[in-house]
């Protein structure tokens, strides 16, 4: 089967998207220097502790922004003005430094969730439909890599694989009891496991913010640059999630690899 023209050129437009360079060369080229500098002036701890806020950004922004949203269809999304939120937070964060990154980054997940649900929407999406929800959590994961990562298999649908059985599980859960406490364990897991690659973005986040003299300007621009990547991804995802809706998973697969 061969795929009109207009959607092959969406295809070819959601794969740039997601095969993107990751946001560590984005922040580095705002930056005009390595992130290795920042890196060093991180705490000691920064790892664990980036990864502890990390899990509780994502749960709670779970719990305030898709889940909330209303379930109406329509084209255009507020792309600009999640932005404009997003640069808010992060230059509070700028101005407090690294400190803050523990009430900042809840506050910017939150919205940066609602505008994935936002785009998501755009492409036809359901935000009624659990498994749209848990969707919009996925796009976290994208662009970027763990330590026990082969670099060669990082690619977008790659990453999709090995989120499947917890995001299956996950969904299992909601399908049957909805968002009730007994099924919390499954959603529980799979946030988890999209939280340790959205921390990789997070850290590198934290280490351009470290860099002395950044300030509050630098953090709003560094938090603009975070949320047009996950709006990239956003975009990226569903539109391929559209695309497989309209002629099937495999196919769209096969295509995307040919391209």
């Amino acid at each position: 089967m061969t795929l009109p023209e207009k959607d092959i050129i969406d295809l070819k437009k959601a794969k740039i998207l997601l095969e993107n360079p990751g946001i560590a060369a984005k922040i580095t080229n705002l930056l005009g220097m390595p992130l290795e500098k920042g890196f060093k002036m991180l705490p000691q701890n920064w790892h664990e502790k980036i990864s502890e806020i990390t899990s509780v950004a994502l749960t709670k922004a779970v719990d305030t922004a898709v889940f909330t949203m209303k379930d109406m269809q329509k084209e255009k999304t507020s792309n600009f003005w999640h932005k404009i939120a997003v640069a808010a937070t992060g230059g509070a964060g700028g101005f407090f430094g690294l400190p803050a990154l523990a009430f900042e980054l809840p506050v910017s997940t939150t919205i940066m969730l609602r505008s994935i649900a936002d785009i998501a929407r755009s492409e036809g999406e359901s935000i009624s439909s659990e498994e749209t929800k848990l969707a919009c959590i996925e796009v976290f994961a994208l662009g970027g890599e763990t330590s026990g990562d082969d670099s060669s298999e990082m690619g977008y649908f790659a990453i999709r694989t090995a989120l499947a059985r917890s995001l299956s599980q996950a969904a299992e859960f909601v399908a049957e009891k909805g968002l009730a406490e007994e099924g919390a364990p499954a959603i529980i897991r799979f946030v988890l496991q999209v939280a340790e690659r959205f921390s990789i973005q997070v850290s590198e986040k934290a280490a351009a913010q470290a860099i002395p003299a950044l300030g509050a300007a630098g953090g709003a621009l560094i938090n603009t640059l975070f949320i047009d990547h996950f709006q990239d991804m956003a975009r990226g995802h569903f539109t391929v999630r559209r695309l497989e809706r309209k002629y099937g998973k495999e196919l769209i697969k096969e295509a995307y690899d040919i391209l």
